[in-house]
């Protein structure tokens, strides 16, 4: 499970671009912060007032002063700036998140995304999700492809509270990666050796393949 998941943080590193300014949500997508190459400049921004996050502290030089949305301890890069709450989500809402890294719980066939909550089970809040799928200029979702009970977390409608409808621009999965067009849900990659015959039977929604899939 380790080498799977560590597979979707790698794929997930190659949608971060030179200059971004990019979100990464609670959870695996904090990890990505990780694997980010040093070559790459790129500004991480955390919705609870930090703009400029580095890699998690090696073991002993951690700061509790410095955290991430999710309570995390962390870095910071040079050049690292600290603001209020209002600040932080004036540049979500602003249009100034040009990539959002999210978990999710469930995505649907036609980029529904539900990601905050399950019914019954104590939560704290919403967080930023809602604000990031649509402020933010591009929205990929990384999670698993199944849940624990090995039913798929891709579904033809999401049976769970929406954080948002028509959001996600790109899907990936510990066994493949999916675009959202105009014409229904994509498959344009497979990880870790999974077959297109492995995909569909643990894929709830309908999709159609890339003519140029990629496979890994």
């Amino acid at each position: 499970m380790r080498d799977r998941r560590l597979a979707i943080i790698k794929r997930a590193v190659k949608e971060i671009k030179d200059g971004m300014n990019v979100n990464l949500g609670i959870g695996m997508p904090t990890l990505v912060a990780n694997e980010i190459p040093s070559d790459i400049r790129v500004l991480l921004q955390s919705e609870n007032g930090l703009l400029g996050i580095g890699p998690y502290p090696i073991e002993g030089e951690e700061d509790a002063d410095l955290i991430n949305a999710g309570k995390e301890t962390i870095t910071t890069v040079p050049g690292a700036s600290f603001f209020d709450s209002a600040e932080s989500f004036a540049m979500i809402r602003g249009g100034h998140i040009d990539l959002a890294i999210l978990g999710g719980m469930e995505v649907s066939k036609d980029g529904d995304l539900a990601n905050w909550m399950i019914p019954g089970k104590m939560v704290k809040g919403m967080g930023g999700a809602m604000d990031l799928v649509n402020g933010a200029k591009r929205v990929v979702v990384i999670m698993d492809h199944v849940n624990k009970y090995g039913e798929s977390k891709i579904k033809s409608q999401c049976t769970l509270p929406l954080t948002g409808k028509n959001v996600v621009n790109r899907l990936i999965t510990d066994l493949a990666v999916f675009d959202f067009k105009n014409e229904g849900m994509v498959l344009i990659e497979t990880l870790n050796n999974a077959t297109i015959d492995e995909i569909k039977k643990k894929t709830e929604a309908p999709f159609s393949i890339a003519t140029e899939l990629v496979v890994h």
